[in-house]
């Protein structure tokens, strides 16, 4: 049995994508809550040409793990993967962990039941003590329910560009309230450009996986509409940049969801969940001055296109 506290129920996850879909949104979770989503989702990653961002956090993580295993110098520690997806990357940092000689417990929480499961079953396989929460990282009682469970030392792990998938300086101010002293804070990022950052997303296999919740519900691209992806500025921070999609419609729709009808007309949007992207020297400049954290160690990829922070709790 693999234990996995559960602050929201799939029933809820239900009807908040009818409420959602009927408002013609569809928020990140739902990318990864139908079964065709996670079989495209591990496509995607596991593929002969996988996710760039997936693929650049995961090379960074093997390439430094034993150096950030050095530098949290702890005992004991606790790795929380918040949006942990299918754990590959977390699992990398506690066999680090452990080598480096501490004692290492794992908390994976996503909204995923079934990437969550398959995070908490690598980490048993690996001989690793481990309990999942099944939660929305938006939601304010996730922080709640995480800060009532310490007990020691904590690894927080926002990885795959996860900082991304909710405005940055709300996950930074979550993050600011529930990261303790003796904490630390892993988390990474895209380097906005916006020819390769856009190549990365408009493309065959990326296509598929972002197209997957809409195929669940019985649409198909180009005969009911088109997947449309852009970037723009984020008026709110210099340097923030986002990658949006959404479907356009080309003939009106009836879809008929849990025996509620969705209504779609010709040209209309079905917006979907964006993803945040850095300037270069914005990740780390929102790390300090929006989170609150000083940067401990900065780890890039070969092609300049991806950051990772390892960060500490600066002076309140």
């Amino acid at each position: 049995m693999l234990p996995i506290e559960v602050l929201q129920t799939e029933s809820e996850l239900a009807e908040e994508f009818l409420t959602a879909f009927e408002k013609h949104y569809l928020p990140e979770k739902f990318f990864y809550w139908f079964p065709l989503s996670v079989k495209a989702w591990l496509e995607l990653c596991q593929g002969a040409r996988p996710y760039r961002n997936f693929s650049r956090s995961y090379e960074l993580v093997s390439k430094h793990a034993a150096d950030m295993a050095g530098l949290v110098r702890a005992p004991a520690i606790e790795v929380v993967s918040l949006g942990a997806g299918q754990g590959d990357k977390d699992l990398l940092l506690l066999q680090a962990l452990r080598t480096a000689g501490a004692e290492v417990r794992y908390r994976p929480v996503d909204s995923s039941l079934a990437l969550l499961e398959l995070a908490l079953m690598q980490a048993r396989e690996a001989s690793f003590p481990a309990a999942g929460i099944k939660a929305d990282l938006a939601d304010p009682k996730t922080a709640a329910a995480l800060a009532a469970s310490a007990d020691g030392p904590r690894l927080y792990a926002v990885l795959g560009n996860s900082l991304g998938v909710i405005h940055p300086l709300d996950f930074l101010a979550s993050l600011r309230g529930l990261v303790g002293p003796q904490d630390r804070l892993l988390l990474d990022g895209e380097v906005f450009n916006s020819v390769d950052t856009m190549a990365g997303y408009d493309n065959p296999v990326n296509r598929r996986f972002a197209f997957a919740p809409l195929e669940s519900v019985g649409l198909e691209e180009g005969r009911d509409g088109a997947l449309v992806f852009a970037s723009d500025g984020d008026p709110r921070v210099e340097g923030l940049y986002r990658v949006t999609k959404h479907f356009r419609v080309e003939r009106r729709l009836q879809i008929l969801l849990a025996g509620r009808q969705v209504e779609l007309q010709a040209d209309e949007k079905l917006a979907m969940n964006c993803s945040y992207k850095y300037a270069p020297g914005t990740f780390e400049r929102l790390i300090r001055d929006a989170g609150g954290f000083e940067p401990l160690a900065e780890y890039q990829s070969e092609d300049r296109r991806f950051t990772m922070l390892l960060a500490a709790p600066g002076s309140r």
